[in-house]
């Protein structure tokens, strides 16, 4: 490992989660650095357009250049590629923005965002992050995923963003299992006050889970009866054709199977 590679992403990471704008001695103290040390690597990390200072120049925050790494990645990432069309199909269908997202780390990140036909008033989520336990497509995935992986989760932090949000590890697990046997899962308020989600795992050609599919909007319409077991049929259909789309064999998956 080369240790100021290390500092620097370190340093990136910071000004992504802790931002949007700190000043040296803030980083040097949150990272256990020296300020000299800091100091140097802005100034490279400027240098590259990674980050930027402010009109006064004392804080420094992420640049402008991350936006075409970000957008790199998105362009070249497969599932996303895949999933343009079948979201829009989704959404037409359901009438219901879509997501698609993947896991890194213990967060989920929108790698697609579909709008809600004829909606007004919506925001592009593409590049958003949530925390695992608080969103269908986390669920969706971890419970779908090899029983280490959900048992490394929920003894990890579970974070909290709205009073819905689930953080006890028990009822997660129970949450998890249910998605598991359902081949789907369900959000009820538990990362946006009055939004609702249901969202399917999506495989990949190693029959792995590449990440999950999910149709988005207020839970009065989504999770009402019999609405939200329709949009179960919807979303299970459509994440098994992406999923023999990416090469997941017929079978190869519970989920999967006709």
């Amino acid at each position: 490992m080369v240790q100021s590679v290390q500092r620097a992403i370190r340093i990136l990471r910071q000004l992504a989660t802790d931002g949007p704008r700190l000043g040296v001695t803030e980083l040097a103290d949150r990272m256990g650095l020296a300020k000299p040390t800091v100091h140097a690597l802005l100034r490279t990390l400027e240098s590259e357009g990674l980050v930027s200072r402010d009109s006064e120049g004392s804080k420094y925050r992420l640049g402008p250049d991350l936006v075409a790494f970000g957008n790199a990645y998105l362009d070249t990432h497969e599932l996303r590629s895949r999933s343009l069309t079948w979201a829009d199909l989704l959404a037409t269908r359901t009438k219901e923005a879509v997501w698609v997202g993947i896991l890194t780390g213990n967060r989920i990140l929108v790698v697609h965002h579909a709008f809600r036909p004829r909606g007004t008033g919506q925001i592009l989520e593409v590049g958003a992050t949530i925390p695992w336990n608080t969103n269908a497509l986390g669920k969706a995935i971890v419970a779908a995923s090899v029983p280490a992986l959900g048992k490394e989760l929920l003894a990890g932090e579970l974070p909290a963003l709205t009073g819905a949000s689930i953080t006890d590890p028990a009822v997660l697990a129970r949450q998890l299992d249910e998605a598991a046997r359902a081949g789907y899962a369900i959000e009820d308020q538990e990362s946006t006050i009055g939004d609702g989600a249901v969202a399917a795992p999506i495989f990949d050609r190693s029959g792995q889970v590449a990440g999950a599919i999910g149709i988005v909007g207020p839970v009065e319409r989504l999770l009402a009866e019999p609405t939200w077991q329709e949009l179960a049929v919807a979303v299970r259909e459509v994440a098994r054709n992406l999923s023999r789309e990416l090469g997941a064999r017929r079978g190869s998956a519970i989920h999967l199977q006709s």
